[in-house]
């Protein structure tokens, strides 16, 4: 059951960023908002004329790497800035995504799907509620995404879920709780940045293998912002930052999309929507694909 934000033991912050920041968020490091959690030794830091701080995550065959936020959060906006590995990439996947812990875990992602040189990536949406995903949505992307650094947004509250790029939303998630769908209010998740060997699925459903001549294969992030609620340890209770109160019509905690805001996405670069994948789901369709087709 999703709780409802005047419940939530909760504190709000705007969260500080790193790299290249507005003038209404505070510069800190990345060691400040993030730990490694895997792959120490191909994780890099590096700073711009202390104008722009830069993470470099590193994959070869030894192995990968990924970080996470310190904080927790129970909704929020969160973005991203990301370069991704250049070049004959199949096979790898670079993420940003959210996710809390457990096997009823909570998620949303943005992973990106690597190709051999000369093919486009694949952008790969999911969302996992309660431990249940299956609900992938993918696109090409409107530009080379290893040329330079693009942003990628997650926006979660009460009403929907809202992926964007560069500003424009790509696809929506609807809170369907009320006719027993699922969705994502009940468990603080954390932001994590990861790069790994998908080989087994990622690039044509696994037909392309890892070319591990090509390694290491690098991708880069940077500009991290946050406008969150974060879940006390101490469980206090507090209210919501008055930049995210819902009576400002451009705040992300009242914000909602409905199917003609991504329609634009849907229409020119969107590959596959489960929700038109009836071979998958000879039963019938997942419940919310019916609902006004607004997820």
């Amino acid at each position: 059951m999703m709780r409802s934000l005047d419940a939530l033991a909760v504190a709000a912050v705007i969260v500080a960023c790193f790299g290249a920041c507005s003038s209404a968020s505070a510069s800190s490091s990345f060691y400040e908002d993030f730990d490694v959690i895997w792959g120490k030794d191909h994780v890099r830091v590096i700073d711009d004329a202390g104008e722009r701080q830069l993470v470099t995550l590193t994959l070869d065959s030894s192995s990968g790497s990924g970080f996470q936020s310190k904080e927790q959060f129970l909704f929020g906006e969160f973005s991203m800035d990301m370069k991704l590995v250049p070049g004959d990439s199949a096979g790898t996947v670079a993420t940003f995504y959210l996710t809390s812990e457990g096997d009823a875990h909570d998620e949303i992602d943005f992973e990106f799907l690597g190709n051999v040189s000369g093919e486009p990536y694949v952008m790969h949406t999911n969302v996992f509620a309660q431990g249940r995903g299956n609900r992938e949505k993918e696109f090409y992307l409107w530009f080379d995404p290893t040329a330079d650094f693009h942003n990628y947004t997650l926006l979660w509250n009460t009403y929907n879920i809202i992926w964007s790029v560069d500003g424009v939303p790509v696809r929506v998630f609807r809170n369907h709780e009320s006719s027993g769908v699922p969705y994502l209010g009940g468990q603080a998740m954390r932001a994590h940045g990861s790069v790994w060997n998908g080989e087994s699925w990622a690039t044509r459903g696994g037909r392309v293998k890892t070319n591990w001549t090509a390694a290491p294969f690098i991708a880069s992030y940077g500009g991290y912002a946050a406008s969150a609620c974060v879940v006390r340890a101490d469980g206090e209770s507090s209210s919501c930052p008055p930049e995210a109160s819902a009576g400002d019509a451009g705040a992300w905690i009242g914000r909602q999309l409905g199917p003609d805001g991504v329609a634009w996405a849907r229409e020119n670069y969107m590959i596959y929507d489960y929700c038109n994948d009836h071979w998958r789901f000879p039963q019938g369709l997942p419940a919310e694909c019916n609902l006004g087709r607004l997820s």
